[in-house]
């Protein structure tokens, strides 16, 4: 059984940076796709970075391209999410989930297995 926990949010202030990681525990990150997800009050959740199973392949959403860098390290069974230049919109709880199996990663939330507790990302001057 997969277990997956973040860490690494907090307060910041507009313009500043964070860096969100995604532990895993009880199997290997190998066979996984992984993204991030977030979901502003009164809006939909949203993929922010997805990550293919090697590292090789990242996607990122149009509001966080040249700000956000998702990378992994699969022998520390571990992702991660750099945030820089970070706005007050970026302010919601962070998820990151795993797929099974999905080489490449998808932005379909249905498509993963097993999801993170979450944690609290706030841009506030």
């Amino acid at each position: 059984q997969l277990q997956l926990v973040e860490s690494g949010g907090g307060l910041v202030q507009p313009g500043g940076s964070l860096r969100l990681s995604c532990a895993a525990s009880g199997r290997s990150l190998d066979n996984y796709a992984v993204g991030w997800f977030r979901q502003a009050p009164g809006k939909e959740r949203e993929g922010v970075p997805v990550i293919s199973t090697s590292g090789g392949s990242r996607n990122y959403a149009d509001s966080v391209k040249g700000r956000f860098t998702v990378s992994r390290d699969n022998a520390k069974n571990t992702v991660y999410l750099q945030m820089n230049s970070l706005k007050p919109e970026d302010t919601t709880v962070y998820y990151c989930a795993a797929a099974w199996m999905i080489v490449a990663g998808t932005w379909d939330d249905r498509e993963y297995d097993y999801w993170g507790q979450g944690t609290q990302v706030t841009v506030s001057s």
